[in-house]
């Protein structure tokens, strides 16, 4: 059965949909030798391009769904490459075989926190999209006045300008004087959302840390830097999410031998991350217990 060529793309894990349309649309890919026209539809044993490299094209069967969790650090960005050389999100993630991740929303240079990476562009597509609210859970700290009319009018709602934002949840969570920890959730995902929410109210946010996606909490053990496969429980919870069928494999085992693989790979992960400390900018604040 024929199928929509840029959601074969997706699901094989070269981009979310929306970047295979706008890599078709700008002709960058070509099917049996023919450039490809936002439409077009494929079968199996076709031969597709991507910028003049065959890649492989698998059927829904054989592409399995993984999710992994990263704890971005301050400092990286979420885009591929950069004209500047900054450092990416993806530069530490594991090497995939005939396909990439995709990145499931985006944090800016300056937030923290968890970010989800996915095999399946539709996937990250469908989660992506606004009609799936998906809420978000921030560890902030601000610096400012805060007091009870403020915090109302952040939960009430304040008009940005790309229109009306508000937290659903704002919950103290210590700190002294002018400086604040607040855990705050929303189930949007506008650029720079909860930094405009504050400052709104005139409030400056120091430091900014994403600690929850729906259910999928930041593991407490993750180092900056370092990331860890989701198990297939937390994929299918993401994929029931997004209105997709389960999963029913995983490259995740429960024998003995699985574990210990594990235990190699996370020790594999703490020293990468320590290496990238010590080539990273000195003094930078270190993360909070919040």
């Amino acid at each position: 059965m024929s199928e929509k060529l840029q959601k074969v793309l997706a699901r094989a894990g070269h981009g979310s949909r929306r970047e295979m349309e706008a890599w078709i649309a700008a002709g960058r890919i070509s099917v049996d030798g023919e450039i490809a026209s936002l439409g077009d539809r494929v079968e199996s044993g076709v031969k597709v391009r991507i910028d003049g490299r065959a890649i492989s094209i698998k059927s829904e069967e054989d592409v399995i769904c993984r999710v992994i969790a990263y704890h971005k650090p301050e400092g990286e960005i979420c885009s591929r490459k950069d004209p500047e050389g900054r450092p990416t999100v993806f530069d530490r993630l594991p090497k995939t075989r005939d396909s990439r991740w995709v990145a499931v929303g985006r944090l800016d240079i300056n937030t923290s926190g968890l970010l989800l990476f996915t095999s399946d562009g539709e996937l990250a597509n469908r989660l992506m999209h606004p009609s799936n609210e998906v809420e978000r859970e921030y560890a902030v700290r601000t610096f400012g006045e805060v007091n009870d009319a403020c915090i109302q009018r952040l939960r009430m709602g304040v008009t940005l300008e790309d229109g009306p934002a508000s937290f659903d949840k704002v919950k103290a969570a210590g700190g002294e004087g002018m400086n604040k920890w607040w855990h705050v959730s929303l189930a949007e995902g506008r650029n720079r959302e909860v930094r405009r929410l504050w400052e709104s109210q005139e409030v400056q946010v120091s430091r900014l840390i994403r600690i929850r996606y729906g259910m999928i909490e930041l593991p407490k053990s993750l180092p900056r830097g370092g990331w860890i496969e989701l198990p297939m429980e937390d994929v299918n919870y993401l994929r029931k999410t997004a209105g997709m069928d389960e999963e029913t494999r995983s490259i995740l085992g429960t024998d003995k031998h699985s574990v210990a693989r594990a235990k190699v790979r996370g020790a594999k992960i703490r020293r990468a991350v320590r290496k990238h400390k010590a080539t990273a900018t000195p003094n930078k604040p270190s993360r909070s217990r919040s």
